[in-house]
């Protein structure tokens, strides 16, 4: 069932809490982090103090549900009616037999980071041991325990009780007078106490006489009816705990004694008090083997302990009643908690379905991004090839030159030197030339390793004809002289060679495909020469190709 309250049942709810102890949840200012929902009480919304949990499933701390049951009559679970007052059900009823101690809730909150929020004090650790510190607190305003009505700090009480507690009080040895703390000598029978002897406060002459007490062995509750044990609390604990049997049949033998009494002056007894017949009556009930009633060493300290077989079979039937009632509450506590287990199965249910509805629209909307992503990305495949498009033909139109003359500059003539030489590109095409506006559209293509009968030992160059636009409106064959220079940068010595078209080559007729076969001179120029120190055709890793072709 539930854990018991912090305070007793019979203390009034409004009595004031014990020093240091918050007598329903921790505020929540002593947690490190934010505390969750899950760990605030429903009453006090602070953090739980010894949880309970309700069958409508929310949880209250034990004092606070004690509190709201001692004083309202059909208490209703004040989270139910926030939540939907029009469903509000049995188990929104609150009642302490109908809630039970949440064992998982209180281990967790056992293991929150918290903190002392007593001025002064720099103590931090876990909530299991909060109340701990704060019964050894420091710095903990507490009142005098003498009944002074002073509140001090805890550290700062013996230095009050020595010097500043009016109630203190010593007693003299000699002649048990009672003294203020501060005093050091008084007149003890007309004389003055010239020897300084030991003296004790009340506090610690109650603790003395309380001490001595326990350790005096007492008697057993049942001492009246027959039982002759003795020693000290916790042994009599132990033998209350243990002989229950053997003290239900004291008891018995007793109100045996007292029919008998009554009988002999006359009184006739009442039906329920005739113990022989009731005896009969449940005779013939066998108690299980578990719980038979066995042989108690400690049955050797009642005198005549050996009873007839009537006052068994009725301790039996005792035995059982109680075995049984103890079942029954242990049932009605399993109920509870099915009951509630099967509401969170329920409520749980609902959020898997919740949440399987949402992973679903979640996922139609994820692929419904996906085909805007697709469709997106096939535009911007469009839109890039356009670009390279726009920006070779804004290459084009930088470069283009319309007069049949084209300079042509080309960089990084070692590296590409070195390619054509592995064969990773052996030859390269300038951009494209007209003769007129609206002439012939040509290039010039050259092998800086050489080609043909010039590959390794030359430098080939090679004039193409290439498909234009106004092709249809030009006289084929193309029959215009061509002009090939090689540019000395220092101006001295150009290399230069020319032809004219072989009107009978392919090379010149109207271009079927994008460009004709290329035709020129395939050794143009010696590598050797090209590479000599002695010329400038190649400076700062860069040449010129000159090309001129004659309109006229």
């Amino acid at each position: 069932m539930a854990e018991n309250s912090p305070r007793s049942l019979q203390d009034p709810p409004g009595s004031a809490p014990d020093e240091n102890e918050f007598p329903f949840g921790y505020p929540t200012s002593i947690c490190e982090d934010v505390p969750g929902q899950k760990f605030l009480c429903s009453n006090c919304n602070n953090i739980l103090k010894k949880a309970l949990q309700t069958l409508c499933g929310h949880r209250y701390c034990s004092a606070c549900l004690t509190w709201i049951v001692r004083n309202n009559k059909n208490a209703i679970c004040q989270k139910c009616k926030e939540e939907d007052p029009n469903t509000l059900g049995e188990e929104s009823l609150l009642a302490e037999e109908r809630a039970f101690g949440d064992a998982a809730i209180n281990k967790e909150i056992s293991e929150l980071r918290v903190h002392c929020v007593t001025l002064g004090c720099s103590w931090s650790g876990i909530m299991k041991d909060f109340e701990e510190h704060q019964s050894l607190c420091e710095y903990a305003l507490i009142p005098c325990h003498t009944g002074c009505g002073h509140v001090v700090m805890r550290r700062k009480l013996a230095d009050h009780l020595e010097n500043g507690c009016a109630n203190n009080v010593t007693v003299c040895q000699q002649c048990q007078c009672s003294l203020a703390s501060s005093e050091c000598q008084h007149s003890c029978e007309g004389s003055l106490c010239k020897e300084q002897k030991p003296v004790q406060t009340e506090a610690a002459s109650k603790e003395k006489s309380h001490s001595t007490s326990s350790s005096n062995k007492d008697g057993c509750c049942f001492s009246e009816v027959g039982c002759a044990f003795r020693g000290s609390k916790e042994k009599i604990q132990e033998h209350e705990n243990s002989a229950v049997g053997a003290h239900m049949l004291l008891l018995l033998q007793h109100m045996r004694q007292l029919q008998g009494t009554l009988c002999s002056k006359g009184f006739s007894p009442r039906p329920e008090l005739n113990l022989k017949s009731a005896g009969k009556s449940i005779c013939h009930l066998q108690i299980p083997a578990g719980l038979q009633l066995s042989r108690d060493p400690e049955m050797d300290c009642f005198p005549g302990s050996s009873s007839v077989p009537e006052d068994e079979s009725v301790l039996q039937q005792l035995v059982r009643e109680k075995v049984i009632s103890e079942l029954e509450n242990k049932l009605h506590v399993f109920e509870n908690i099915v009951a509630v287990l099967n509401k969170e199965v329920e409520s749980s249910n609902l959020e898997i379905l919740a949440f399987r509805r949402q992973s679903e629209l979640d996922q139609n909307i994820i692929r419904g991004l996906e085909l805007k992503i697709a469709e997106l990305h096939r535009c911007l495949t469009q839109k890039d090839a356009g670009l390279s498009s726009l920006h070779k033909s804004l290459l084009f139109s930088e470069q283009a030159s319309y007069d049949g003359i084209f300079l042509w500059k080309i960089t990084e003539v070692a590296r590409k030197l070195q390619d054509s030489v592995t064969g990773r590109t052996v030859s390269l095409y300038s951009p494209a030339f007209y003769t007129a506006k609206y002439g012939y559209k040509v290039c010039l293509r050259v092998y800086l390793n050489g080609d043909g009968t010039g590959k390794g030992t030359h430098m080939s160059l090679f004039f193409v004809v290439m498909k234009g636009d106004y092709d249809a409106l030009l006289p084929w064959p193309f029959r215009h002289k061509v002009t090939f220079m090689l540019l000395d940068q220092n101006n001295r010595e150009h290399i230069i060679d020319a032809f004219r078209p072989d009107l009978t080559s392919a090379s010149f007729q109207r271009p079927v495909n994008d460009m004709n076969v290329a035709s020129g001179c395939p050794m143009f120029l010696p590598l050797a020469k090209l590479q000599s120190p002695k010329h400038a055709y190649v400076r700062e890793d860069t040449l010129f190709l000159k090309c001129i072709i004659e309109t006229n």
